[in-house]
């Protein structure tokens, strides 16, 4: 029948009347989501993102988590408006769990970048009204047996990137540590140290991204997506990371 979803979840949810059309109508001032990164390495793609929302000046949230597995070889990670952010990674997921049981067998890594293009161009008219979302998507390519990540505009465009990428109001900044530090190959403790410091540097020049919290002990979140799988860093393991970081550029200062 012309009218059966298949294996589009998105497509069935609006069918229901579960998920409306937004609309675009007066811009929003919403809480935000900043900084996130990916980037390759020798065993897959590294995902990591800080933990601060913000609105306008304000700091809304200092726990947000813009950093989620999209399946069981897939990542993505958000920055822009909050609420619609977290509501399309969840309706991803749904997407990606709703065609393996339809079709018996797992989307593409191709197919699962293409299915959350086709949800931003769904999103603009309230990417218009300022519920801009602007992802990150990574994950591990079974077929070819190598990590892979896309970045994408807010019309749904998809760019796939070789090395790196970064998202959100501190991007420029992580941007340009990554751009310096970057080795192609890297083990997995080379590339969790740089992601931690990118994302650093971000906060550091960017007020809307967060600074590692040790009186709250709260630290960026950061996840491997490898054949074995999506796996997030113990908070432990990014605390001891990140003050390593900050006790090296303490004694950096020091000697200056």
């Amino acid at each position: 029948m012309g009218d059966d979803p298949g294996s589009d979840f998105s497509r069935l949810a609006r069918q229901s009347g579960l998920l409306a059309d937004p609309g675009a109508g007066e811009v929003l001032d919403l809480p935000h989501g900043t900084t996130c990164i990916a980037l390759r390495y020798d065993e897959g793609v590294l995902i990591a993102g800080d933990r601060r929302a913000t609105s306008g000046n304000l700091i809304s949230y200092r726990t947000m988590q813009k950093v989620f597995p999209s399946d069981r070889h897939s990542a993505v990670a958000i920055a822009g408006a909050a609420g619609p952010a977290v509501e399309m990674v969840r309706l991803f997921q749904l997407q990606l769990e709703h065609y393996e049981k339809v079709e018996g067998k797992e989307l593409s890594l191709d197919g699962k970048a293409a299915q959350l293009s086709q949800m931003l161009r769904q999103n603009l008219p309230a990417a218009r009204a300022g519920m801009v979302v602007v992802p990150i998507f990574a994950g591990y390519d079974r077929r070819t047996s190598v990590g892979r990540l896309f970045q994408f505009d807010i019309s749904g465009g998809r760019y796939e990137e070789l090395e790196y990428g970064a998202t959100g109001s501190g991007s420029l900044h992580a941007s340009t540590v990554l751009k310096l530090r970057y080795r192609n190959a890297m083990d997995r403790d080379t590339a969790v140290d740089l992601a931690i410091e990118a994302l650093y540097v971000a906060a550091d020049e960017d007020s809307a991204s967060g600074l590692p919290d040790f009186v709250r002990n709260l630290f960026p979140i950061v996840a491997t997506v490898t054949d074995q799988g999506y796996q997030q860093l113990d908070d432990d393991e990014v605390r001891e990371r990140s003050q390593r970081l900050v006790d090296e550029l303490t004694s950096r200062n020091t000697t200056t």
